[in-house]
C-alpha cells in the first residue's frame, strides 16, 4: 500500500546478549516486587518508592564468598578441557 510504512517484524529471541544477565534478573525482581504491586500518580512517586525499595534490598546485603579453591577450579577447568578434546577427536571420527 503506498505511503504506508513497512512494521519491523522481530522472529526468535534477542540475540544481542545471553539471556539471565544479572541486570536484567535485578530489574525483573525490582518489577514484579516494586513496580507492578504499586499506583504511582508522579515520576517522582515512582523513584522514590524504586529508591526506597533499593535501600530496603541493600540492607541485608553480604558479600559474595567463593565456597571453591582455586585448586579445584582449575581442576574442573582441566576436565572441562579434556572431555572438551574427547568430543573433538570423537567427531573426526
Amino acid at each position: 500500500m503506498p505511503g504506508k510504512r513497512a512494521r519491523p517484524v522481530l522472529r526468535g529471541p534477542r540475540r544481542s546478549n545471553a539471556p539471565g544477565l544479572p541486570d536484567e534478573i535485578w530489574f525483573g525482581i525490582i518489577t514484579r516486587q516494586a513496580i507492578r504491586r504499586g499506583t504511582f500518580t508522579s515520576v517522582t512517586r515512582l523513584t522514590r518508592a524504586i529508591n526506597d525499595y533499593v535501600t530496603a534490598w541493600n540492607t541485608d546485603a553480604r558479600p559474595f564468598v567463593w565456597t571453591a579453591t582455586p585448586d579445584e577450579i582449575l581442576a574442573k577447568v582441566r576436565w572441562v578441557h579434556t572431555q572438551v578434546r574427547k568430543l573433538l577427536t570423537n567427531n573426526d571420527k
